[in-house]
């Protein structure tokens, strides 16, 4: 073995046990107590410390050109920050190129990756065009290692929007192929007529974005969604489920049978859109779909619990200070998004576990197991056993950590997260068995990371109740 980790409290979505882990290469190799060391083991003591399986992220948004600028996280600053966040595994998006194809912009975005890349990544293909060779290219896509594809329910404006129409076929192609389709669930036509109307009304700065999308936005386009999913039998992942009205939905569907699988933020969860009331850094905390209210929180939370919210992502989307202050006072145009990867684990660990919203375990599935199964990465990633990759995340369940933007890895100048104490920072991340971050540092190196190729997965029944 090349490296042997003793002592610590080994922690999975089904498991919680104390044994030392073997790691042979990129692999686990074995899990037993008191393993013995030859002579060129390197031996990791964490007595005390939690193992978890890698963080996997499956919404990122890393040198993204949006709103006339670039994201302030590329691929190499973006994967090295969620390394630091107990991150081992992101999935980004390569939007589909409407004269060259699905498979040449996924290329590209590859090309993009390539030598920055810390961790491990996979990409989803963004559809926003259907023609008479979709559905045939779609396959292709499939069969090279992405079996996801995501539609956006709105912007028209931007040359991304999925209609019905498309959304129905794309829905039809995931049944035939066992593959998954990614909503953007908000409802464009009346959305636009709010924004309209509330960007003609001087003095509501940021707090207008917030009105301009009331719950019933979101409510209606999942609806829609679902209905799509339930009348052509298929396979429906919600991104960014922000809303209680939404989980309410997710709850309904699958009860009924329907495969829908919802996704949550930590925005979602911790954050009111009182945020956008402030003159001076409201604008900050714009994203899309907008935070809601208090009872959202709380119904998320809820939702998160009961498993009816089977994952939590980040949709990390980095804007400096100074490339959100492009809004200049139009709340149309400032670029939505917030820093989020290095953050993801830390708050779900301290405002789920002990907060004593759930337990460890099901704080594993959301953020690791559920990802990797819904995804087609499991047993590979998602988990701690014998022949899965050595991704694992070591922490000490008692030490907190006050969040600084300055200490962050994240490139940006803030941070939501500022000045709050979390708990769940790693003190070690292993990728592949290579150690990337220890004693809380970055060591690991731009080119690291390798793109997975995923299996069609398709699961219906995920997240336990939490105990």
């Amino acid at each position: 073995m090349d490296l042997i980790i003793k002592n610590g409290t080994i922690v999975t979505d089904s498991a919680i046990l104390k044994s030392d882990i073997g790691i042979t290469g990129e692999k686990i190799v074995t899990i037993a107590k008191n393993l013995k060391p030859d002579t060129k083991t390197e031996i990791i003591d964490v007595t005390g410390k939690y193992i978890i399986p890698g963080g996997i992220d499956v919404h990122t948004h890393f040198q993204l050109p949006v709103s006339g600028t670039v994201t302030s996280d590329d691929f190499y600053t973006g994967t090295k920050a969620a390394a630091c966040g107990g991150v081992t595994t992101i999935i980004d998006f390569a939007t589909q190129d409407k004269k060259k194809g699905m498979l040449y912009a996924i290329k590209r975005r590859m090309n993009e990756a390539k030598n920055k890349v810390c961790i491990d990544y996979s990409l989803h293909c963004v559809i926003i065009n259907w023609n008479d060779t979709t559905e045939a290219e779609m396959k292709d896509v499939i069969d090279f290692g992405i079996p996801t594809f995501k539609m956006f329910m709105i912007y028209k404006e931007r040359g991304l929007r999925a209609d019905d129409a498309m959304l129905f076929q794309g829905l039809e192609a995931s049944k035939k192929f066992g593959s998954r389709i990614m909503v953007h669930a908000e409802s464009e036509s009346v959305m636009n007529l709010l924004i309209k109307r509330y960007s003609n009304i001087k003095g509501l700065g940021a707090y207008a974005h917030a009105l301009s999308r009331p719950n019933f936005i979101e409510e209606e386009a999942i609806q829609r969604a679902i209905k799509w999913t339930q009348v052509t039998n298929s396979h429906l992942y919600i991104v960014h489920l922000s809303t209680g009205e939404g989980t309410d939905l997710v709850k309904l569907a699958r009860a009924k049978g329907i495969d829908v699988i919802a996704e949550t933020c930590p925005q979602y969860l911790l954050f009111t859109d009182d945020v956008f009331k402030d003159k001076k850094t409201g604008h900050l905390y714009a994203t899309c779909p907008q935070i809601k209210k208090r009872k959202d929180n709380i119904r998320l939370w809820n939702g998160l619990a009961d498993g009816e919210i089977s994952v939590v992502a980040t949709d990390t989307c980095t804007f400096t200070k100074k490339q959100k202050a492009m809004w200049q006072g139009d709340f149309t145009k400032i670029p939505f998004g917030l820093p989020g990867v290095e953050t993801m684990v830390p708050v779900i660990y301290t405002y789920g576990v002990l907060k004593k919203r759930f337990g460890l375990n099901h704080f594993v599935s959301l953020v690791s197991t559920n990802p990797a199964k819904v995804m087609g990465l499991y047993p590979k990633k998602g988990t701690i056993s014998k022949g899965s990759d050595a991704d694992l995340v070591i922490f000490d369940p008692k030490k907190k950590r006050r969040v600084d933007y300055r200490e962050l890895a994240t490139n940006c100048d803030w941070s939501p997260y500022q000045g709050m104490e979390l708990a769940g920072f790693p003190d070690i991340t292993i990728s592949r068995g290579k150690i990337i971050v220890r004693n809380g540092k970055f060591i690991g190196e731009a080119g690291w990371g390798k793109f997975l190729k995923r299996t069609p997965f398709v699961v219906r029944d995920l997240s336990r109740v939490a105990v």
